[in-house]
């Protein structure tokens, strides 16, 4: 027993790995729920990171399919059907972030800086349908592209939507001393359980983050639409004193951002702040108002990408 070693919680790491224009880049990821567990510059993480050990804090980097955010009761109509899904959040009584959080994914092909990875959604008590999925991780010179790839290889046409949740950083910048960007036109308005109960433009408003804020003076567990979208894709992200930017960019199928700030984010022994900048294809509910749900067909396919590029960061003399 003493040589024992636990697994680790999150299954198989798979380690990336490229050196690119005078720079390294490190990440992490994961067998379980296809995680990003460490993305790093130089040895600065670029996203907030975790140990293996450890079950992903506040869903780090977690893929969300076949859906993200929140479907209120876990319930939703469809077909003349009241369907009802397990409740994966019991604080607010919804169900949260799809049906692979805690999915083992298989390897599909993997190579030294980037590793595609394979999960079904199966039919299952509240979304009968099925479906096969991929998510791609590919380090960049920039940065990190990820692309995830899903088919409806059921009998009905199925509802889709797709997000992911990782925590931007600046590793050697302390969270709440640098800005937040978020390029959006519109604020999602939400009840006391965090579900949509409208939406309003954020011009004017303490909800216009489009110039920046800084990270310590906000609290947010919110969304937007309506994200600006420049030559295909919308850009939001976070910024130091010394120029630095982190930026995580997602095509146009992501017209939703979600910003998620805690500040008991997992640090060793103690904890920090964190923020999640979540792109989305649909915000919460979509199961059951259809904003940006995606119908696929039977045998449809349907791929959308995003990543995290880094800026301003110095190159090793």
């Amino acid at each position: 027993m003493a040589d024992f070693t636990p697994a680790p919680a999150t299954g198989r790491q798979f380690a990336l790995d490229l050196t690119a224009e005078g720079r390294t880049l490190h990440a992490v990821v994961t067998e379980v729920a296809a995680g990003l567990r460490h993305l790093s510059v130089d040895g600065v993480e670029i996203t907030a990171g975790y140990p293996e050990t450890v079950v992903p804090p506040f869903g780090s980097g977690i893929v969300l399919m076949p859906w993200p955010n929140r479907v209120k009761d876990g319930r939703w109509h469809h077909a003349g059907r009241t369907l009802q899904l397990d409740i994966t959040e019991p604080k607010y009584h919804n169900a949260i972030h799809g049906l692979l959080r805690s999915a083992s994914y298989r390897v599909v092909e993997q190579g030294p800086s980037f590793v595609e990875l394979a999960a079904p959604v199966v039919p299952q008590s509240g979304y009968p349908f099925h479906l096969e999925t991929t998510v791609r991780y590919e380090l960049q010179a920039d940065g990190l592209k990820v692309v995830h790839r899903v088919v409806n290889v059921g009998a009905d046409e199925a509802p889709v939507a797709i997000g992911t949740h990782p925590f931007l950083a600046i590793g050697d910048v302390p969270t709440d001393e640098l800005e937040i960007t978020v390029d959006a036109a519109v604020h999602i308005e939400v009840d006391d359980r965090l579900n949509p109960t409208g939406q309003s433009p954020v011009d004017g408003t303490d909800w216009d983050l489009r110039r920046g804020r800084r990270v310590g003076d906000l609290e947010l567990d919110d969304a937007w639409a309506d994200v600006t979208v420049v030559d295909g894709e919308s850009v939001h992200g976070l910024s130091a004193a010394d120029g630095r930017r982190v930026l995580l960019w997602a095509d146009a199928s992501h017209n939703f951002i979600q910003v998620f700030i805690t500040r008991i984010f997992p640090d060793g022994d103690d904890v920090k702040t964190a923020i999640a900048v979540e792109p989305m294809t649909a915000p919460a509910e979509a199961l059951n108002s259809g904003q940006g749900l995606r119908w696929l067909e039977p045998g449809e396919e349907w791929t959308v990408a995003w990543g995290i590029r880094h800026e301003g960061f110095p190159t090793a003399s």
